[in-house]
């Protein structure tokens, strides 16, 4: 199995990064997924078009990690029906995820597309606050808590998530689609098996009593378009 690279828990002195590590912990582990948001378009299961953003390039690389935390599903996806993932960064606990190294402007429109905008300049973020205070609040949407867990190789580690925290909101079960894909993504990453991947998104509020470690293995086991 792939080591996993450590997080220097310490906030990154360069506020004006060129590159930052995307670190997602729901669908966007996957490539294929976080593709839609890069390139633009639609995958197999998903109900919405993506405009993608204006620099279409893959990651120059991606890494598995783990944030200390928690992550939950809730609220409804009109994507993927069910919940979504979401992070909260103040509760005890771990979260698998994959970090993905990409330019200031592509996490500025990533961002705005789980936001429901249109990426451009006019929506490129201010890193300043999350970077020298390792959280920043843009608005009470879902995903628009800005949070940075540290860095890695220099570069800041950065995610989003809820402005709400993980006991303030109903706990919604995720769908097959999206449960395929989050985890399919962080088999690839290469720092865990099937069985701890399955096990963890079975044990995660939203997730609990509605997947079992043996479904979920099984959706693995059908591949990302469920074959």
């Amino acid at each position: 199995m792939k080591a996993l690279p450590s997080i220097d828990p310490t906030l990154p002195l360069d506020w004006h990064p060129e590159h930052v590590w995307y670190t997602s912990y729901g669908s966007n582990t996957h490539l294929d997924r976080l593709a839609a948001y890069l390139r633009g378009g639609r995958l197999p299961g998903a109900a919405r078009e993506y405009p993608g953003c204006r620099n279409p390039a893959m990651p120059a690389r991606s890494i598995p990690v783990e944030l200390t935390g928690a992550m939950y599903f809730a609220t409804e996806s009109s994507v993927w029906g069910g919940g979504r993932a979401f992070y909260d960064p103040e509760v005890d606990g771990r979260v698998l995820a994959r970090a993905h190294l990409v330019t200031t402007d592509q996490f500025a429109d990533i961002a705005a597309q789980e936001m429901y905008r249109t990426p451009g300049p006019d929506l490129d973020l201010d890193l300043t606050d999350v970077l020298s205070q390792g959280r920043a609040v843009l608005g009470e949407g879902r995903y628009e808590r800005l949070v940075c867990a540290g860095q890695v190789d220099g570069l800041p580690v950065l995610t989003f998530t809820a402005p709400w925290g993980i006991h303030d909101v109903r706990w919604v079960p995720p769908s097959a689609a999206y449960i395929r894909f989050l985890a399919a993504g962080l088999l690839s990453a290469g720092a865990w098996d099937e069985d701890a991947i399955a096990s963890y998104v079975a044990s995660c509020p939203g997730a609990i009593d509605h997947w079992s470690p043996e479904e979920i293995a099984a959706l693995l086991d059908a591949g990302p378009d469920g074959h």
